[in-house]
């Protein structure tokens, strides 16, 4: 039985736990969340783990849990997941865009180097990580990644300053530069830009180019990699998530498969 402790519970932590609820092998212990969450977070999570508890922070004098998963935002990383690595508790990362940060992707490998565990960056919206993992073995040559999505799922982020979002009536590119930069500057929308530069040739030499388009409902995902291996060109049409339309539906599976790739016996 994997005992687990869970930071966030917006829309991909809500989800995960309502896969999981039915799950035998797998136990929420900890949900963590803001203070001014508490009351409202503790009847949800409740709901769907009856032996849950909400808190602020893990307790570390207390129950260690056997994992941590980080589905909380870019803050939760510096807060919770680097001092739990010092602990010894492995965790989860779904916000992979946080990495953009010069040096924090040193400072979690540094932390769990000393704690004596693991961190693991989830694939999350993408797919083709462990190909692209691979390939860069054999020597990678180039990584190109276009993200298009609906107008509506660039608002709150710096294109709605640049474009009028609502009046677009065709494809535009909103965002053209590395993946450091999409992942800096759209953080919510740029965890696959920056999930595929940390497997292949890095947040500085993989290419982003960000689109809005009117004339699609879904998340599509291109990813065009050459190199000593070959090449590969993977396109994904991810649906949203209801709660969440800046979030692929696909996150949500992601986390479920990790966990249970940690849970069962037989994991692929």
């Amino acid at each position: 039985m994997l005992h687990v402790s869970m930071i966030g519970y917006g829309a991909i932590g809500a989800g995960v736990m309502e896969l999981l609820k039915s799950d035998p092998e797998v136990v929420f212990d900890v949900v963590i969340v803001p203070e001014a969450a508490l009351a409202s977070a503790g009847p949800m999570v409740r709901a769907l783990a009856p032996q849950a508890r909400v808190a602020v922070r893990l307790d570390y004098d207390g129950v260690r849990p056997d994992l941590l998963i980080e589905c909380a935002g870019h803050g939760a990383i510096e807060e919770h997941i680097l001092p739990a690595l010092e602990r010894g508790i492995a965790c989860m990362v779904v916000s992979i865009g946080a990495l953009c940060e010069p040096g924090l992707a040193e400072r979690l490998e540094q932390a769990a180097r000393r704690g004596k565990t693991q961190v693991q960056l989830l694939s999350g919206a993408i797919g083709a990580i462990d190909a692209l993992s691979a390939a860069k073995i054999g020597g990678l040559d180039s990584v190109v990644y276009t993200g298009r999505k609906p107008p509506g799922a660039w608002k709150d982020t710096p294109a709605e300053a640049l474009f009028a979002l609502d009046a677009l009536d065709g494809v535009t590119v909103i965002f053209e530069g590395s993946a450091r930069e999409a992942a800096r500057l759209y953080p919510k929308n740029a965890n696959v830009a920056a999930t595929l530069a940390l497997a292949g040739l890095g947040l500085d030499h993989t290419q982003v180019r960000l689109l809005a388009d009117p004339a699609v409902t879904e998340n599509v995902h291109h990813v065009e990699a050459k190199g000593a291996f070959g090449g590969f060109e993977l396109t994904m049409r991810g649906k949203p998530l209801v709660a969440n339309p800046k979030t692929s539906a696909l996150t949500v599976f992601s986390v479920v498969r990790a966990l249970n790739n940690r849970a069962h016996a037989l994991s692929i």
